[in-house]
């Protein structure tokens, strides 16, 4: 059942001069009146908060975002319309006409027949002051305005546009959502440390379970996939999952969202990575794109550089080696590591970024691993005294290791010594 809860505000007129009526205006957003081409006195309405308010002789000019956009709507007024009201951080709505605008600064501006105050806001004692540039540190304080930033609004705008390409990529490659679990009692092969899920209610007695099994917030919604690929073949989730590493370091978080998908009758590590490079460029291509302004914000002011890099990458295949070529080059570097490299243990972070560089700042995949390293379900590429497994991680810039995948092993004979090797026996019966 849904449950609707409606409140109703008296909206404030800013002034009492009568309004011409005119026939019903459209409703826009900012970054549709923004970009409409048809600025012939179309009759809008726009609702939104003030960014800004300069008072002329005459002329009353507002910017106006609903946080649509990184770029601000400007609002043309006759000065009768000015008011105590009007001020930085108010929210309001504005009726007029698009009309083109003759500055160079925007292509269209908004001539104002009706300003109503929705929400009064005094500037003064508002946080966020207007044309201050505030550091993280401050913004934290201020959880619930720190969205009104332009650094805030742009990640969080490309973050959306970056989700909305994830799920439309799989989408029309023919892949099944699939809602996993957040709730679960496995903890999918040890991928990390455990949040432990109980109820809040003190009358609970401690020896018993809520779910009668102990409950965890989960860690990878992998399990529930290679279920769900038994029956629909190309399946995917984008949800949270969580960690409890007592880390403070920015590779570790508590919550985080993960794509986890799963191919049914893949036969070769090639089709996997041509997945994962066509996700990588078509949600990139798409925010690139669909946030411009966005994107160069972030270039100018928080990851110089990126966006140059992110088009090099866009423009150029992936390069492949394979984990034994990886070792010989890290072995063969100038370079102090602090793990030192060798055939058999795990790439590290440091490993990672140096192979990136190595190849030229383009995205690399690193495949066939030591069987040692990886989980019992890797295919086993029964390759000799090497013992490799058809597992593949792709490398970025920066970052390091993005993805990882494998073949999984469809020898039943070989998965059951596997299992009994590594002592699981029991555990799967």
């Amino acid at each position: 059942m849904l449950r609707a809860r409606c409140l109703f505000r008296a909206l404030r007129s800013c002034s009492s001069a009568p309004c011409p009526r005119h026939g019903l205006s459209s409703k826009l957003s900012v970054r549709d009146a923004l970009g409409s081409q048809n600025t012939s006195g179309e009759r809008v309405k726009v609702q939104g908060w003030i960014r800004s308010i300069r008072s002329q002789k005459e002329v009353l000019f507002l910017h106006i975002n609903d946080g649509s956009s990184l770029e601000s709507l400007q609002v043309v007024a006759d000065s009768i319309f000015d008011s105590r009201e009007l001020a930085f951080g108010s929210s309001v709505e504005v009726q007029g006409q698009l009309v083109k605008s003759p500055s160079k600064r925007q292509n269209v501006e908004l001539k104002a027949e009706k300003i109503e105050v929705i929400g009064n806001c005094d500037a003064k004692a508002f946080p966020i002051k207007y044309k201050e540039r505030h550091p993280l540190e401050f913004l934290r304080q201020y959880p619930h305005l720190r969205c009104r930033t332009n650094v805030l609004g742009s990640i969080l705008r490309v973050r959306s546009e970056a989700t909305a390409a994830i799920h439309s990529f799989f989408k029309d490659r023919g892949f099944v959502h699939i809602h996993t679990p957040v709730i679960t009692s496995n903890d999918c092969e040890g991928a990390g440390e455990l949040f432990q899920v109980e109820p809040s209610s003190k009358t609970k007695i401690s020896e018993e379970n809520f779910f009668n099994v102990p409950a965890f917030l989960t860690v990878s919604g992998q399990l529930h996939l290679e279920v769900m690929s038994g029956a629909f073949t190309q399946v995917f989730t984008f949800g949270p999952t969580f960690r409890a590493e007592n880390s403070q370091s920015r590779r570790h978080l508590a919550e985080f969202y993960m794509v986890e998908a799963e191919i049914s009758f893949v036969e070769n590590l090639q089709d996997l990575m041509q997945v994962m490079e066509d996700l990588f460029k078509a949600t990139a291509m798409s925010v690139l794109s669909n946030c411009p302004q966005d994107v160069e914000l972030c270039h100018k002011f928080i990851a110089p550089g990126h966006k140059d890099r992110l088009e090099h990458m866009l423009k150029n295949n992936f390069l492949i080696i394979s984990y034994t070529e990886a070792i010989e080059i890290l072995k063969k570097a100038a370079h102090n590591f602090t793990f030192t490299p060798e055939w058999g243990l795990d790439l590290q972070t440091e490993h990672e970024k140096y192979l990136v560089k190595h190849c030229g700042n383009t995205p690399v995949f690193v495949t066939d691993y030591p069987l040692a390293l990886k989980p019992f379900y890797m295919r086993d590429n029964e390759d000799g005294p090497q013992h490799t497994v058809a597992a593949v991680d792709l490398l970025v810039p920066v970052v390091g290791e993005l993805f990882g995948g494998s073949l999984r092993e469809e020898r039943y004979h070989l998965l059951e010594q596997r299992l009994a090797r590594s002592g699981l026996t029991e555990a799967y019966q």
